[in-house]
């Protein structure tokens, strides 16, 4: 009787310890980046043209990097988007997290973004909601959702 009482401990410690390993990988899904902001105008965009149905009504979009823009396959992914630093200490807003839906492409969108290279480059309601949009950029923390 106690062997099967160990079994069935071993068995549950085991299982407990294999679904906290899977929950932590799942947390550590994102990867890290930096985001610049543009200004309209928005259109016409590299994936939906001058189609006004493609922004979204929170305002929350962006262009895509090169890093994520996978050759046109990145319109309408939709990202998670978190400021973790900046070069000025206090700029990112903490504990804001956003979604949003890629549009554009940053290489060609019709409005220069603030700086260049950027993974990823947010509407300026978009930063202004993770960051002080008087920052040209940020590092970030992104996920695919």
């Amino acid at each position: 009787m106690k062997s099967f009482s160990i079994r069935t401990r071993l068995l549950s410690l085991s299982l407990l310890t294999f679904l906290l390993l899977t929950m932590q990988t799942h947390l550590s899904r994102a990867d890290v980046g930096t985001a610049a902001h543009y200004s309209p105008p928005y259109t016409p965009t590299a994936c939906f043209g001058n189609d006004p149905s493609q922004f979204p009504s929170s305002n929350l979009f962006a262009a895509a990097g090169e890093g994520i823009w996978d050759n046109g396959a990145s319109c309408g992914r939709q990202y998670l988007v978190r400021c973790i630093s900046a070069s000025v200490s206090g700029t990112c807003i903490p504990s804001q997290t956003i979604q949003v839906r890629i549009v554009d492409r940053a290489l060609s969108s019709s409005s220069r973004p603030s700086s260049n290279g950027a993974t990823i480059v947010l509407s300026t309601t978009a930063f202004g909601t993770i960051a002080k949009s008087s920052a040209a950029a940020v590092n970030v923390e992104y996920q695919q959702v």
